[in-house]
C-alpha cells in the first residue's frame, strides 16, 4: 500500500491493531473556542482573537486581528469522508466537542485507541506568524493558561504544550518556568523569533539550556512559518507545508546548535518522516563538498546525518514511507501521531491503518514509534496510562 485513503477503513472490517502497551500520539490538537483568548491581557482585550459568524455560505470563522479569517472547515474534520470536507461553511457547535471539552477528549481517545496526546494548538499556529510581536505575546500567554485547564482534567492523557512569541532570549527563559509551572510537558516554537537574531545565534544559547534543564521539549510545527506563495492549484500548498519545518531542522544542525547544546533534543511536527533519509544524505553531500562555507568557529564535529538521527525527532500520522524506511533512519527519533481532530487525522481509523502499516516493522520498532520515543521524551509514566 502506498497512498492510504483513510475512507477506505470505513468501508470494511479492517483488523485493528493488537498489543500490550499504550500507544501514544505525539501530535495532537485542540480546536480554540469561544473563551480560550478571553483572559489576554487587558491592553490588548479589544483585539483579542475570538470567533464570528461569516455568514451562510462562510460559516463560523476565528477572527485574528490583522491576518485573514480562519475558516474552521478543517480544523476539526476527523472521520468525515473526504467527499465531505469543505473548508467554508461550517459551524462551531457542529465541531467535535472533544476540541475544547476535555471530558469528551477523554471518551474520543478511548475511541481511537489511544491512551495518551500530545496536544498543540491549532489557530495559535496560525499566530505565531502574526507580525505584531507583542500581540503574540499576550495571546499565548492566554492560550498557556487556557490549555493548562484543560490539560488539568486527566494529567497523563492531556499532555498540553505552550507557546511562546519569543521576543527576547530572557523572556523566552521566564515563559519556559511560566510554562513548567503550569503543569505544560513541550513547548511549541514560532517559525521565526520575535527578535532580531534567528535561532542558530549564540543569543539563544541560555534559552536552550534553559528547556534543556527544565525538561521541556521544543517544538516546531508546520504553519509556523510564513512561506512564499506556493505555485499551481490550491492542493499544491499541501506539498509545501513541510519546507519550513525543513530550514528550521538544516538551521539548528548547520548552524552548530546542536553542538553547543549536546543534551538539546527538537521535535519536527506534523512534517511527516519519509523525507528524513534523503534529507540527511543531502546535508551530508553539502557538507563533504561545501563544509568551508561554514562560518570560522561553527565546525562540525559530526557528519550532518549523525547530527539530525541523535537530536531530532519526527512525528508523522499516515506516511507509509516513514515505516517502510524506518531502518533508513533512527527510528529511535520516530513518533507517531493521530493528528485529532484536523482534516488529516486518522482518527477513529488509527488502529486499522497502525495494523496495516507498521507490518514491516520489528516488534521493537513498533512499539519504540508508537509508545517509548514519545513516553521517554516527554517524561510519561507508563503505569498511569494502563
Amino acid at each position: 500500500m502506498t497512498v492510504t485513503d483513510i475512507d477506505h477503513y470505513a468501508d470494511r472490517d479492517a483488523p485493528r491493531l493488537e498489543v500490550d502497551y499504550p500507544i501514544i500520539s505525539a501530535d495532537s490538537h485542540i480546536t480554540e473556542a469561544h473563551d480560550t483568548y478571553l483572559d489576554i491581557d487587558p491592553a490588548f482585550r479589544d483585539r483579542a482573537p475570538h470567533i464570528e459568524d461569516g455568514g451562510e455560505k462562510v460559516g463560523d470563522v476565528f477572527v485574528v486581528d490583522g491576518m485573514r479569517p480562519i475558516s474552521l472547515g478543517l480544523v476539526a474534520a476527523a472521520g468525515k469522508p473526504a467527499a465531505q470536507i469543505r473548508v467554508l461553511g461550517e459551524r462551531f457547535e457542529n465541531l467535535h466537542r472533544s476540541g475544547w471539552d476535555p471530558t469528551a477528549r477523554l471518551v474520543d481517545q478511548q475511541r481511537d485507541g489511544v491512551a495518551a496526546e500530545v496536544i498543540y494548538p491549532t489557530v495559535g499556529r496560525v499566530i505565531c506568524n502574526h507580525k505584531d510581536v507583542d500581540f503574540k505575546v499576550a495571546c499565548f500567554a492566554a492560550y498557556n493558561r487556557w490549555i493548562a485547564q484543560y490539560c488539568a482534567v486527566d494529567p497523563a492523557r492531556l499532555l498540553g504544550c505552550g507557546q511562546t512569541a519569543l521576543r527576547t532570549p530572557d523572556e523566552g527563559i521566564a515563559d519556559l518556568q511560566e510554562i513548567r509551572d503550569l503543569g505544560l510537558r513541550g513547548v511549541m516554537m514560532p517559525g521565526v523569533p520575535g527578535y532580531e537574531h534567528d535561532y542558530d545565534h549564540r543569543d539563544w544559547d541560555g534559552f536552550y539550556e534553559a528547556a534543556v534543564d527544565l525538561g521541556l521539549p521544543l517544538s516546531f510545527h508546520i504553519l509556523t512559518y510564513r512561506a512564499e506563495r506556493t505555485r499551481g492549484p490550491a492542493m499544491s500548498q499541501f506539498l509545501s507545508t513541510v519546507r519550513g519545518c525543513q530550514d528550521i531542522m538544516a538551521m539548528f544542525v548547520l548552524g552548530g546548535v546542536f553542538e553547543r547544546h549536546p543534551r538539546l533534543k527538537v521535535v519536527c511536527v506534523e512534517a511527516d518522516a519519509g523525507w528524513v533519509p534523503h534529507f540527511m544524505y543531502r546535508m551530508d553531500h553539502a557538507y563533504h563538498r561545501h563544509r568551508y562555507w561554514l562560518p570560522p568557529g561553527q565546525e562540525l564535529s559530526r557528519v550532518p546525518s549523525a547530527i539530525f538521527s541523535e537530536h531530532i525527532y519526527t512525528t508523522f500520522q499516515d506516511d507509509w514511507t516513514a515505516f517502510a524506511h524506518a531502518d533508513s533512519m533512527n527510528w529511535r527519533r520516530l513518533m507517531w501521531a493521530n493528528d485529532f481532530p484536523h482534516s488529516d487525522s486518522t482518527w477513529p481509523w488509527s488502529q486499522e491503518l497502525l495494523a496495516e502499516h507498521t507490518q514491516s516493522l520489528s516488534d521493537e520498532q513498533r512499539r519504540a514509534i508508537l509508545c517509548d520515543n514519545v513516553a521517554e521524551l516527554y517524561g510519561i509514566d507508563l503505569a498511569t496510562l494502563a
